[in-house]
């Protein structure tokens, strides 16, 4: 279930983290910033401030929730092509500011135009004479409000307000409501105002540097004027491709308003949630010429109204029918951990409230995950409320396997009783599901550390296990009678086969030996590592056919929590993966020259990411790769995502790339 700490243990956790020396995993990079610079977050980052009133300075303001680096960005104005400058930082923490100087001088009619790297346009702005003296702001929100001429000196590196005029133009509440770029290549404005705005002089472009801004009242059909609280739309006569922008001009040159998206962001169409004042998502319809429906999937956009939980992609739409709950326990990563080495794109993979069950309406507490290596085209999921779903690919998504179960089968303990407070799954070298318990929901004030043996060819919607294996006594320092300690038991399991013991050369901490399966006849062929919240640790297990175990001691993680426990043949590691605990974070462990399992390497997400209680992890096997990578999938315990009213709130499953 979704982290929960009492007091006295937040602070243990606390301290763990500042005084463990396992903390820092040797053979590793320094650590990184405390927010990973995403280099494809550059559609939440905005032109905040600029003046041309001698120092030519410029301010660019990350709206988004990930930090972004923009090393090797460039910039131009209506005359010079594109320049490096200097930044005061080369990373722009979420909602941080980045002041530079621009390389050759900004004069009156001018424009500024900034590229990434690679020379995709991020942000323009343009103005006419005196226009940015002493500079032109942002007003009415930094990133997102209205061009003005600031009333006072420059506030560059702090927020805006104190240079915005008391009262803002007309023109100012227009904006930029719905574009598409399906081919009809519209754009939709949208007049907040409490007076009609005459827009027959005013212009748009794209963001290719090499067109010119076309007229409104040239396009099809003809616009002039925009009511109060009314629409405008016509067809760009430039048109509107794939990560794309439009900038909206008056009739003096100087820029209303933009919007940049990403690939198939505008298709059907890309709008504002709730219309001129919210938020860009890629809509399920188009509402040109009308509110925005505000129901579509969630999108990829940025700019002026980037979500900053809509950077993935996919999904369904808002929450609906199910309750998210909040994530808690969050602290930083480890030391030396290293950025996401795979892509930075994520997308929701399941359908909203898709978890809902008779034990669980409120749709949360899908924690664990585990490919299925026989069908990697399988995805099993458990949910902490004693159910387990066989998930398959279906459009895109991960949804519950209607031949298997559409709704999820019900899992019991032994003699079909109680309920299971189901956090781990690994498939076992038999092929039968092993599902670890922490607790019995029945009575969730004492630990039932167990590992459960299913066959996933029972029928019937209940499965009752073939074994299991109870390893309550070994955690007395969970049986409190407090239901938060009883709460950080077993976590996550992973299956690892002894070929992979035995060929590393793993010594058996039980004879001192290098390790021989055929010491343990009836523990089949590999054991089970299970991850222990309390502490970090992976505990040990052959579990044996007459429903005995031996066990072989722990493993330090260099973690203070272990959500998840997968073994990944793709790189020959155990990967221990604990949630927004430590930083949400992946450490690959290794056999070392001693024949010791220890951390080689530790990963955080991809910088897109919400930081919520994400409890499974799982990568697909390497048989899968396509271009050099494969599919990684995460599962969010609380349905969080970034909060209300995006749309990743009420989605449990992300999707992204590792390397293979």
């Amino acid at each position: 279930m979704p982290t929960t700490h009492s007091r006295a243990r937040v602070a243990t956790l606390c301290v763990a983290a500042l005084s463990v020396p396992g903390l820092v995993v040797t053979g590793m990079l320094a650590a990184q910033p405390a927010a990973a610079a995403d280099p494809a977050g550059y559609q939440n980052v905005r032109i905040n401030e600029v003046t041309s009133s001698g120092d030519d300075t410029v301010e660019l303001y990350n709206t988004g929730s990930t930090a972004v680096s923009i090393s090797g960005w460039k910039m131009s104005d209506d005359s010079f092509s594109a320049k490096s400058f200097s930044p005061s930082a080369g990373t722009i923490q979420p909602g941080g500011f980045v002041t530079f100087d621009s390389p050759k001088g900004l004069g009156d009619s001018d424009k500024l135009v900034i590229y990434t790297s690679g020379g995709t346009v991020v942000d323009r702005v343009e103005w006419a004479t005196d226009k940015a003296k002493p500079a032109m702001a942002r007003c009415g929100g930094d990133g997102t409000g209205a061009w003005v001429t600031a009333t006072a000196k420059a506030t560059f590196g702090a927020p805006n307000a104190a240079g915005c005029p008391a009262s803002l133009p007309a023109a100012s509440k227009v904006r930029i409501n719905e574009v598409t770029s399906n081919g009809s290549d519209t754009v939709e404005l949208y007049n907040g105002g409490t007076s009609a705005v005459s827009v027959g002089a005013w212009k748009y472009v794209d963001g290719d540097t090499g067109h010119s801004a076309a007229k409104i009242s040239s396009s099809d059909p003809s616009a002039t004027s925009i009511p109060a609280g009314g629409y405008v739309t016509f067809d760009s006569t430039i048109g509107l491709g794939d990560n794309d922008s439009a900038f909206l001009l008056d009739g003096n040159g100087n820029t209303v308003d933009s919007v940049t998206w990403a690939t198939d962001a505008a298709k059907p169409s890309d709008e504002r949630c709730a219309d001129g004042t919210g938020w860009f998502r890629t809509a399920a319809t188009a509402t040109l010429g009308s509110a925005n429906s505000c129901s579509g999937g969630g999108g990829s956009t940025g700019g002026t109204g980037g979500q900053p939980g809509q950077l993935l992609g996919g999904g369904g739409s808002l929450t609906s029918g199910c309750e998210p709950e909040a994530p808690s326990g969050s602290h930083s990563a480890p030391s030396g951990t290293l950025a996401w080495p795979g892509g930075q794109d994520v997308t929701i993979a399941d359908n909203v409230c898709a978890f809902t069950t008779s034990t669980g309406p409120e749709g949360r507490d899908v924690s664990g995950l585990a490919y299925d290596p026989s069908n990697p085209s399988v995805l099993w999921a458990v949910k902490n409320k004693n159910w387990l779903f066989k998930l398959t690919k279906s459009n895109g998504k991960w949804i519950p396997d209607p031949s298997w179960s559409a709704t999820g089968k019900q899992i019991r303990f032994s003699g079909g009783s109680g309920e299971p407070d189901s956090e781990g799954v690994t498939v076992g070298g038999n092929g039968h599901l092993y599902v670890t318990s922490e607790r019995d929901n029945t009575k969730n004030s004492a630990p039932k550390d167990t590992i459960l043996e299913y066959d996933p060819a029972a029928t019937g919607s209940t499965l009752t296990p073939l074994h299991q294996w109870d390893m309550t006594s070994q955690f007395p320092q969970l049986n409190t009678g407090d239901k938060d300690d009883a709460n950080l038991g077993f976590e996550g399991v992973g299956y690892v086969p002894d070929s992979w013991l035995t060929g590393n050369g793993w010594t058996d901490p039980l004879t001192g030996a290098a390790y021989d399966p055929a010491d343990y006849p009836l523990h089949g062929s590999g054991l089970y590592f299970a991850g222990l919240e309390w502490d970090g640790t992976l505990h040990v297990y052959g579990l044996n056919s007459n429903g005995t175990f031996t066990t072989f001691g722990t493993v330090a993680t260099g973690k203070s929590s272990v959500m998840d426990v997968t073994f990944d043949a793709g790189t020959q590691r155990i990967v221990a993966t604990c949630d927004n605990t430590c930083g949400e974070t992946h450490t690959f462990m290794k056999v070392d020259a001693a024949g010791a399992i220890v951390p080689d390497v530790t990963y955080t997400n991809p910088a897109v990411m919400p930081a919520d209680n994400l409890e499974g992890f799982a990568l697909a096997p390497a048989s899968t790769c396509v271009d050099g990578s494969r599919e990684a999938v995460w599962s969010d315990d609380g349905i969080y995502g970034f909060g209300s009213k995006t749309s990743s709130s009420g989605h449990a499953i992300y999707s992204g790339t590792f390397p293979c």
